[in-house]
């Protein structure tokens, strides 16, 4: 096993998986803010729009990537940063694969506020 899939079974999944109600959360509130009609997308559609989303809008792929390495102890950044730009490839492919299998708990809620 090499070094970058054990620090991603080892520090990256138990994150995701312990920050997955905040980073769906961030999602929703992404499509609040683009105005985007969730509801009305077909179920591929809603995959390839995250994917999308994921692989373009940089900014927004910061604040999700902020949102994990918060979550770093120092000894652990010290493992992330020789291999950043691989281990922020496979955070980001984790997280789409994390949205894209909730995607009937995604909600925009786009209307639903009173």
């Amino acid at each position: 096993m090499s070094i970058s899939e054990q620090i991603q079974n080892e520090i990256l999944r138990p994150i995701l998986k312990s920050q997955n109600s905040l980073l769906l959360l961030l999602f929703e509130n992404y499509l609040r803010k683009k105005k985007v009609d969730w509801e009305r997308y077909a179920q591929e559609d809603k995959v390839k729009y995250i994917e999308n989303t994921l692989r373009k809008d940089f900014q927004f792929r910061g604040v999700l990537l902020g949102t994990i390495v918060g979550h770093f102890t120092p000894a652990q950044y010290q493992l992330y940063q020789p291999l950043e730009e691989e281990l922020n490839k496979r955070i980001m492919n984790m997280m789409s694969k994390r949205l894209c299998s909730q995607l009937e708990i995604v909600r925009a809620g786009i209307g639903d506020q009173a």
